[in-house]
C-alpha cells in the first residue's frame, strides 16, 4: 500500500457518509474500500498470497465479532488493521502442526505422564540437595579458614578431620 493509497481511503472515509453501524450494507461499503489495500498489506508481510487471502477473511469476520461501536470510519479501519498485523504475527511464531495428514491417532504412542512427572521431582530434589550443600560448605570455609589461621598462630598443622582443606 502506498501513502498515495492510504490518502485515497482516508478522503474516502471521510467523504462518505458511512453509518457507523456494522449492518450489511455499511459492512458491504466498508469492504469495499479497504479489502484491496488491505489484501496488499497482508500479502507483503505474510509473503504468501493464500496466508493472505485467509487472513483477510480472519480480519474482517473478527471485526465483526468485537462488536465494537467505532468513533469513526479511520478508527474502524485502524482497529482491522491491527487485528491484521496481529493475526500475521499470530501466524509466525504459531505452532506448526504436530501431525501430518497422514498420521493416524491411534498410531501415536500416549504420553507417560507419570514417568514424566517422577523424573521432574526427582531433578527438583537433586536442585534443592545441590543448593544445601553449597550453602554448607559456604558457612564451612570462614570456619576453616579461621581454624587455619589459628592453628597457624600456634605453630600446628590443622589435619582434623571436622575442618575441610583449602
Amino acid at each position: 500500500m502506498t501513502f498515495t493509497d492510504v490518502r485515497r481511503l482516508e478522503l474516502d472515509a471521510d467523504t462518505a457518509d458511512v453509518a457507523l453501524a456494522m449492518d450489511e450494507d455499511a459492512f458491504r461499503a466498508f469492504y469495499d474500500r479497504t479489502s484491496g489495500a488491505l489484501w496488499g498489506y497482508l500479502s507483503r508481510i505474510s509473503g504468501d498470497r493464500q496466508v493472505a487471502d485467509d487472513l483477510l477473511q480472519e480480519s474482517y469476520y473478527r471485526l465483526l465479532k468485537c462488536g465494537m461501536a467505532f468513533e469513526s470510519e479511520v478508527h474502524r479501519r485502524n482497529y482491522l488493521y491491527r487485528i491484521a498485523t496481529n493475526l500475521v504475527r499470530d501466524t509466525k511464531r504459531g505452532p506448526r502442526p504436530v501431525f501430518d495428514s497422514g498420521v493416524e491417532m491411534a498410531d501415536v504412542p500416549a504420553p507417560e505422564g507419570r514417568a514424566s512427572a517422577e523424573r521432574l521431582i526427582a531433578q527438583r530434589d537433586r536442585r534443592r540437595a545441590r543448593a544445601q550443600n553449597r550453602q554448607h560448605q559456604a558457612a564451612a570455609l570462614p570456619r576453616a579458614a579461621q581454624a587455619r589461621r589459628d592453628a597457624a598462630a600456634i605453630g600446628e598443622r590443622c589435619e582434623s578431620a571436622g575442618s575441610p582443606r583449602l
